[in-house]
């Protein structure tokens, strides 16, 4: 049982230390300093730093914090953190889009548009 207990520990510290990683990764995408995005969500810049390097836990509310101060919802935030499982297509798809700049999936929904719109009228 203690053997358990250390392995979800690690765990989640790991997840932990994931979050921070894409909360950073999304705040140098959007140009934001750790200032900004702490006057945007409402959260001390020190405090942003110390989950962005996985050194401290997270609320949902504080996550929602977060996510209104990057401009996104509380759902594209979870997409982009834990990606849907990847055995389906569509799964690999969101995989694909997550590991990529926020920028560019506006792009990709315009082409992913575009194929569509041609798909139906050659049906």
């Amino acid at each position: 049982m203690v053997h358990k207990a250390k392995s979800d520990q690690k765990a989640a510290e790991a997840f932990v230390k994931i979050v921070g990683d894409k909360i950073r990764v999304l705040r140098t995408e959007k140009g934001l300093s750790q200032e900004k995005l702490g006057e945007l969500a409402e959260l001390n810049s020190n405090y942003i730093g110390q989950i962005e390097r996985g050194e401290k836990s997270l609320s949902v509310f504080t996550l929602k914090k977060i996510a209104d101060g990057l401009s996104m919802s509380l759902e594209e935030l979870f997409r982009l953190i834990d990606p849907a499982d990847q055995t389906d297509a569509l799964g690999e798809i969101i995989g694909l889009l997550s590991r990529r700049p926020v920028q560019e999936h506006a792009k990709a929904l315009k082409v992913v548009k575009a194929v569509l719109e041609w798909n139906d009228s050659v049906k």
